[in-house]
């Protein structure tokens, strides 16, 4: 398994009896973003925690930067950069001291690990806080200090969980711009999680999951042109009797989602036209989009992205 930075083969996990991960596989090209994008508890952290190291696993095969992360995990771990959902610093200390002792747990000392310093804080635009404590800083400066704490070391590969959670719109579009240019200025390989679209519409490459399977794969535009039809969402107050005569009438087959009849459509246009001017008072509202990430989603699995209204 190599010639990739990342690849997985028939991966499996379960936390005693409950599977988290099943029969798991995809791979990552050097230099890509790749997202793993998923509702919660559809298995994202889980393969992010065996992936960097955290978790052993039994079932499959992992390989990381050419290394397996459980026999291999301390030389991996010198290759990889990680940036937690949650906070891993220390509150209590300086942005400058959390990286010095970050830098320590990879063998920097000295003037090489001071300069390594200086270039993380200018390149994540915090060098002017170097000296203030990370408690004090807002959401959007601790990210970029956990950032520039992951990047010390010239990771090969960042992976990521949910890096943009608890941020507001301005820092996570700051967010995006230093992904984009760690892997501009450096060539490094970007593995993240999210459960937001528009994010993952952001990655070189996704692979979609669901239950702890993958159940699509490909670039966001291909995997949105795969439906290759408009979408028709259709509200109605009596959706059941609708979609009888919808049937009847057109010889279409509406799905049922969330009290709204769906249709895709290469068409979608012409039919909104000839769906009010059959039944203009059975209608509440009516509208068509381009295929979605969500569609996708739903697509495959038959549900919809539940965990997208909750991302607000």
């Amino acid at each position: 398994m190599t010639g990739n930075a990342v690849e997985v083969e028939g991966l499996s996990f379960a936390y005693g009896d409950k599977a988290a991960l099943e029969e798991v596989s995809f791979s990552v090209a050097h230099g890509l973003i790749f997202g793993l994008l998923g509702p919660n508890g559809g298995g994202k952290t889980t393969l992010f925690r065996i992936l960097s190291t955290l978790f052993p696993y039994s079932s499959g095969k992992v390989s990381v930067l050419g290394k397996d992360p459980v026999r291999e995990r301390a030389g991996l771990r010198a290759l990889i950069g990680v940036v937690f959902q949650n906070p891993s610093l220390d509150a209590k200390l300086t942005v400058r001291e959390n990286l010095a002792h970050h830098g320590h747990l990879y063998g920097l000392s000295g003037a090489e690990l001071s300069d390594r310093i200086d270039a993380a804080l200018a390149a994540f635009a915090i060098d002017d806080r170097h000296g203030q404590s990370v408690e004090t800083l807002s959401g959007g400066l601790k990210r970029r200090v956990e950032l520039a704490k992951a990047t010390l070391a010239r990771p090969r590969l960042m992976i990521m969980d949910e890096p943009s959670v608890g941020l507001d719109p301005g820092a996570r579009r700051d967010l995006w711009q230093y992904i984009e240019a760690l892997r501009r200025d450096t060539g490094a390989t970007v593995l993240l999680t999210t459960h937001l679209m528009d994010e993952a519409g952001r990655c070189d490459r996704l692979a979609i999951m669901d239950g702890g399977r993958i159940v699509a794969s490909g670039s966001p535009e291909n995997l949105r042109s795969g439906i290759g039809a408009d979408i028709v969402l259709i509200r109605s107050p009596e959706p059941g009797t609708l979609a009888d005569e919808i049937r009847e009438r057109f010889g279409l087959e509406p799905a049922r989602h969330d009290g709204a009849l769906r249709l895709e459509r290469d068409d979608g246009h012409e039919l909104v036209e000839r769906l009010m001017g059959a039944f203009p008072d059975r209608i509440e509202a009516i509208t068509v989009s381009k295929p979605t990430l969500a569609d996708v989603f739903l697509r495959a699995t038959g549900h919809r992205f539940w965990s997208e209204e909750e991302s607000g």
